[in-house]
């Protein structure tokens, strides 16, 4: 029987994901983390993208969406505090093209009081969900 880590993911609406898993993937601002359990301690800021967390070794992962947040491991839990979390299945498209949308006309039409990281952060989130849509939908 292969070794396990327990994986918590949780955002501010609602816990996504908890479960024993294999191993876990995430894009951190360093670059991409694989996770196995007994893993180093590490405390980590979450950049938006694809989180898998494979339950078993040969088993397709659960993919998640996070807008970014902190990725905490502890050598048999990792923790997930995402700002947001949807499940891969529940990201929707036009939603997604329509935040794009809003973010590049705040760019663009920009006022001296007008917050620009706010912005660019909000076009960076929404071209990652684009992204992570299009990756789905692409056979293997």
């Amino acid at each position: 029987m292969a070794m396990t880590i327990h994986v918590d993911v949780v955002s501010a609406e609602e816990s996504i994901y908890s479960g024993e898993a294999y191993m876990i993937a995430a894009t951190t601002e360093v670059g991409e983390v694989g996770i196995y359990p007994r893993h180093t301690q590490l405390l980590a800021r979450l950049k938006p993208g694809e989180l898998r967390i494979r339950e078993t070794e040969d088993g397709e992962p659960q993919r998640v969406f996070v807008s970014g947040g902190i990725l905490e491991v502890q050598p048999h839990v990792v923790t997930v505090l995402a700002d947001t979390a949807i499940r891969a299945k529940d990201l929707d498209e036009a939603e997604a093209l329509e935040a794009k949308r809003r973010a590049e006309d705040a760019l663009a039409n920009s006022k001296a009081d007008f917050d620009y990281a706010k912005a660019q952060a909000e076009l960076v989130e929404a071209a990652a969900r684009l992204q992570m849509i299009q990756k789905l939908r692409r056979p293997n």
